[in-house]
């Protein structure tokens, strides 16, 4: 009988909700073509993002570029503490109800090991309130099974300010 890959994947993001005027982040906004297009949900109690770097996001053959890594865990971050905002309000993935959107106030990044290029990237969030409008997600990050890097990401709900002006 021949193997069969399961591919993991998130069929339920928060990025999928967000409005049309917030849905334009390079490393999470659906309508930028040329962005990431990473998508966060719940896998349990944590948050995960799975993402294929293309051929170009490369430091050197065969590794991923960092910066390229410190954009998921920082997209994976605000995503996790939407998601965590929005359950909280009594609302999932999905249900018609907009979600809160949220920016970086701090962005920490450790990289363990050489990221390998060429399999998919594993972010997994674990989120904690640390007052109603700010949130640290702890992320961590994984290449075949292997932790390449850890991320801090202290998220705060975005601010009136960024709403499209009339």
């Amino acid at each position: 009988m021949e193997k069969v890959e399961q591919v993991e994947q998130v069929l339920r993001a928060i990025q999928d909700d967000y409005p049309d005027d917030f849905a334009w982040c390079y490393g999470c906004g659906q309508l930028n073509e040329n962005g990431h297009h990473f998508r966060t949900g719940w896998q349990g109690e944590n948050t995960l993002t799975i993402y294929n770097p293309s051929p170009d996001h490369i430091a050197l053959p065969g590794f991923v570029y960092g910066g390229v890594v410190a954009s998921l865990i920082d997209c994976h971050g605000t995503g996790s503490a939407a998601l965590m905002l929005h359950r909280k309000n009594g609302h999932e993935v999905g249900d018609d109800a907009e979600p809160p959107r949220f920016v970086t106030a701090s962005l920490k990044v450790e990289f363990k090991k050489p990221t390998p290029h060429g399999v998919p990237l594993k972010a997994i969030g674990t989120v904690h309130e640390i007052h109603p409008k700010k949130w640290k997600v702890d992320v961590e990050v994984f290449a075949n099974d292997i932790l390449c890097a850890t991320g801090e990401v202290m998220a705060v709900v975005m601010p009136s300010t960024f709403a499209k002006k009339e």
